[in-house]
């Protein structure tokens, strides 16, 4: 895949943090990154996260790396 090309992960942190009654902001606090870095990664602008912000977004929600981000499958 070129560089330049938008990736196929989507992110579901706003259904995740809706189901749970929790802020962006607050999330953040809890996983030690800033809301800026938890937006573009909500917004499906990142183009990579370290496990270890995973492991405590995971942590922090109770869920598993695959409730967080997915694989659109796109055009065949």
């Amino acid at each position: 895949m070129p560089v330049d090309e938008p990736h196929r992960v989507v992110c579901h942190l706003d259904r995740l943090l809706e189901e749970r009654g929790m802020t962006l902001a607050a999330l953040a606090e809890a996983v030690g990154v800033t809301v800026v870095n938890l937006s573009v990664l909500k917004n499906d602008r990142a183009k990579a996260i370290r496990f270890s912000t995973l492991t405590a977004i995971c942590d922090v929600l109770g869920c598993q790396p695959g409730d967080v981000l997915s694989l659109d499958p796109g055009e065949s």
